[in-house]
């Protein structure tokens, strides 16, 4: 719990936070200058950046220092919130460019100064830090707060209506982008070091950022940043493009100061409470509570995998092996307002992201941590990949990857989709249930199946890595013989109806996919499963 809750904490302020650039209040401010600068312009490019990632990864690990003054370290959530950046001292605000960049204030979970540069022509200044850059919402601080206080991050907007963010970097190496619909959700990182293991992870940090001018005309814009931690170290490019979907292009040198036991490429968090497979925590009014709702995988060999997300009692870490895999990514596939009935958090608009390697990764698997949490304020799933090789002190590793964060952001595959996935006791209504037997229910929809006839002979491919599939006769549904498709018109969608029976109350692994003689008709269900005792 403790790793859900440290996680959580270091998002919090980039979700709410997204929404002071909206208050009215902030309109009273004339125009003023952009931020101010500091010391000399020096050359910059990505080659300097990675030599800097690479001389700090030979010196020894600076231990982490608490850079809050004493007038900060007492804020509490409602009086951080008030203070809120002027956005008429956003950087590019007094050019004719289509992005322009606020920054975010030390305090409450942000502890630790990052220092943030503008490149221009060749070179880089460093910004400073000015008190009159924010509105301080009523806070009176005494003695005043350092000149060289820093930031905790920054925000980039993008084009004509500046009030909507297109992507935050805020605490520890944690970013998130929204599409077109203006909602954040899930976050990515720039790495995860030993996440879900029997021991705190650790968590790196990005201690520098780059921003680089944009072109009046750019429809992109860069950001380099620096990671540190005492594990490894690290020098990244990233290529935003704003639009319906949000792409992020990412290179990321990383220099390896020790061996690390997990590493995680790519990673991306998110938030699973409760949806229509898993009610174990869902003491709520509202259906379904999650910002993702499955991992979906592409793997090397071409296959198309979803696993539902669940909230388990205990702490799930699973691996799926591969070579060189295609993508991955944690989506939000119900969007319907109806599965969440919220209009606050508004969770069907949210985001999904998709992980598109550029170059092999080799041979690893992605994994998926799944951590217990009672409520949405914990972020407690993690996805990543895992190389199968560890990287040694002292080398160097190139990582290429694209980033899409969207309402549907993997490549289309002319396949049916996994639509919901429901469990409930199994045998058949009215009659004496059986024992150790439950019912799922797995609903498909899209592809090849929108041209089938009703009576098409659609095959359930159904599998469990131990126990056994009960034959749909004895599960209830209208034709004897073993589990098989039918549609169901008023959904539009094929539904798999299963009764499965276990023997040993320990996980089971089951594995189910849509085949209408040779050919495959969806993407490979996979699900892991906590019979009850009893």
């Amino acid at each position: 719990m403790s790793v859900a809750g440290s996680r959580r904490d270091m998002l919090v302020g980039a979700g709410w936070l997204a929404g002071f650039s909206l208050l009215p209040a902030l309109a009273r401010f004339a125009a003023a200058a952009e931020p101010p600068v500091t010391g000399p312009a020096e050359p910059f490019d990505f080659a300097a950046l990675r030599r800097l990632a690479r001389g700090i990864a030979a010196a020894p690990p600076r231990p982490f220092r608490d850079e809050l003054p004493p007038q900060l370290r007492d804020l509490d959530y409602d009086r951080y919130r008030r203070i809120a950046f002027r956005p008429d001292r956003a950087l590019w605000h007094d050019r004719p460019l289509a992005f322009r960049a606020q920054f975010f204030h030390l305090g409450l979970f942000f502890r630790r100064k990052v220092r943030i540069f503008e490149v221009a022509d060749g070179r880089a200044r460093e910004l400073a830090y000015d008190p009159a850059m924010f509105d301080y919402g009523g806070n009176r601080f005494d003695p005043p707060l350092p000149d060289d206080l820093g930031f905790a991050g920054f925000r980039l907007h993008f084009h004509t209506d500046f009030r909507f963010d297109v992507a935050v970097f805020q605490g520890a190496s944690y970013f998130r982008a929204v599409d077109g619909r203006n909602q954040y959700g899930l976050s990515a990182r720039g790495l995860a070091i030993d996440t879900g293991l029997p021991r705190p992870e650790e968590f790196p940090d990005f201690t520098r950022f780059w921003l680089l001018r944009p072109r009046p005309d750019a429809t992109t814009v860069t950001v380099w940043a620096l990671l540190e931690s005492p594990s490894i170290t690290g020098a990244y490019r990233f290529l935003i493009a704003p639009g319906g979907r949000t792409v992020m292009e990412v290179e990321a040198w990383l220099y390896p100061r020790r061996p690390v036991e997990r590493l995680g490429i790519a990673p991306l968090t998110s938030m699973y409470q409760c949806g229509e497979n898993d009610r174990r925590v869902c003491d709520d009014w509202r259906p379904e509570i999650h910002d993702s709702d499955g991992l979906a995988i592409w793997t090397g060999n071409g296959e198309r995998i979803w696993r539902p997300l669940v909230n388990p009692a205990r702490l799930r870490v699973s691996s799926f092996l591969d070579e060189n895999p295609r993508g991955f990514g944690l989506l939000q596939r119900d969007q319907r307002f109806a599965s969440y009935q919220d209009t606050g958090a508004r969770y069907h608009l949210r985001p999904g992201a998709w992980v598109e390697p550029r170059e092999g990764w080799g041979p690893g698997a992605v994994m998926l941590v799944e951590i217990p949490t009672p409520d949405e304020t914990f972020d407690n799933i993690v996805a990543f990949w895992n190389p199968e090789r560890p990287l040694s002190p002292g080398e160097e590793a190139r990582l290429r990857y694209r980033l899409v964060w969207g309402a549907d952001p993997a490549p289309r595959a002319d396949l049916a989709t996994v639509r919901a996935t429901r469990i409930g006791k199994g045998g058949v209504v009215g009659r004496p249930r059986p024992p150790r037997t439950a019912k799922f229910v797995v609903d498909f929809a899209g592809g090849p199946l929108s041209l089938l006839a009703e009576d098409a002979p659609v095959v359930p491919v159904v599998g469990a890595s131990h126990g056994e599939i009960v034959d749909r006769e004895a599960a209830g549904t209208r034709r004897p013989g073993a589990p098989a498709a039918f549609v169901v018109p008023e959904a539009g969608i094929w539904r798999v109806v299963f009764d499965y029976r276990w023997r040993e109350v320990r996980p089971v692994d089951l594995r189910l996919y849509l085949r209408l003689g040779p050919q495959a008709l969806s993407e490979t269900w996979l699900y892991q499963w906590d019979p009850p005792a009893g």
